[in-house]
């Protein structure tokens, strides 16, 4: 079968390898779409150390090609969605309610991390009764793929920022997981939900989403313009939604005593990020600061499914190219260095 791998550090293209046979719990899916993740970027470049020939992405729907003798749920032909964490369930850590860290740290993350994953004609899936979800007739494949991954991942980071109903958030960079953080404030009941960035379409697709304000942060101080919209109090909750020590020290800075800062952004480069010191109250400002990769599993993703099909959020507006498989290569270039405005690209199998 076709795939796109991680060549080397710094190197992609499409390499030959034998279709995936599964394991008795297992399944093989044949991909029908898939979504290209900045984390594939940050991948490939190195921030989880050196790959080689590893068949890259972790956001796909499809259809089941094959299955397990004791897989019970799922059958040929079934039209399916995974999600990006595809943990082993019966681990420690997923038993204890830590699925994404399932047997080590990032460990549920198995797709293009510990394993081949989605860019390829067919994929495996291990624990496929646990980690497969049939997708509605209602719901289009290019809706339900965002449940892989932008939509999960998101919307935990609202659950994680634990925003009072009527409280204040601040989401910091609104690329596609910020955009869905956003919906996700908005689900959780927020007061006001700011969304800051310097891309204009962004700031607009975060008030689509249900921003109340915005900040271009090239036109204002990002942490002055959300210190006068809250009266100077500062927000109840802040997400960092992008993985730079410069937005993660400004959620920090405008959280209240008390309140919690979410980061769902990949820090892939630099040894540290930093606490701002006095606005971390001396380190006793009670100020939580959460983390998490997005949450694993069949029900997670029949919840999300569930939101989609019930028209409670639309993710694929943020769809803005399509690509053939073939053009790969053109779309990961793209995604990679943020050309033509791209938010998500949408692979066509």
């Amino acid at each position: 079968m076709k795939t796109f791998v991680m060549k080397a550090i710094g190197q992609v293209g499409f390499a030959e390898k034998p279709t995936p046979r599964p394991g008795p719990l297992d399944a093989v899916v044949k991909t029908t779409m898939a979504l290209i993740c900045t984390s594939d970027s940050h991948t490939v470049r190195g921030a989880i150390g050196p790959r080689q020939n590893l068949t890259l992405g972790h956001e796909a729907v499809g259809l089941v090609h094959e299955v397990g003798a004791e897989v019970r749920g799922f059958k040929p032909g079934d039209r399916i969605v995974v999600g990006a964490i595809t943990p082993d369930w019966g681990e420690p850590a997923s038993q204890s309610g830590h699925s994404s860290q399932s047997g080590q740290a990032l460990g549920g993350w198995k797709f293009a991390n510990i394993k081949d994953g989605v860019f390829a004609e067919y994929f495996h899936v291990n624990d496929a009764d646990a980690n497969l979800a049939l997708i509605p007739s209602s719901v289009p494949d290019d809706a339900a793929v965002y449940c892989a991954d932008m939509l999960s991942t998101g919307l935990m980071a609202a659950e994680n920022a634990d925003i009072p109903i009527g409280g204040t958030v601040a989401v910091f960079a609104l690329g596609p997981i910020g955009l869905m953080a956003v919906a996700g404030a908005k689900l959780r009941g927020a007061g006001l939900i700011i969304g800051i960035d310097n891309i204009p379409k962004r700031l607009e697709l975060a008030r689509k989403f249900g921003a109340d304000a915005t900040i271009d942060f090239n036109r204002q101080d990002a942490v002055a313009a959300t210190m006068q919209l809250t009266g100077g109090a500062g927000v109840d909750s802040a997400i960092e939604a992008l993985g730079a020590d410069i937005t993660f020290q400004n959620a920090i800075k405008v959280t209240k005593p008390g309140g919690t800062i979410s980061n769902v952004g990949y820090h892939g480069e630099g040894e540290f990020v930093h606490i701002p010191r006095l606005d971390w109250g001396v380190g006793m400002a009670e100020k939580t600061i959460r983390t998490g990769l997005c949450p694993g599993g069949r029900l997670r993703m029949e919840r999300l499914l569930r939101l989609v099909e019930r028209g409670r959020v639309d993710p694929t507006v943020l769809t803005t190219h399509r690509f053939r498989f073939d053009e790969m290569a053109k779309a990961f270039e793209m995604m990679d260095k943020k050309l033509d405005g791209i938010i998500k690209p949408l692979i066509l199998f």
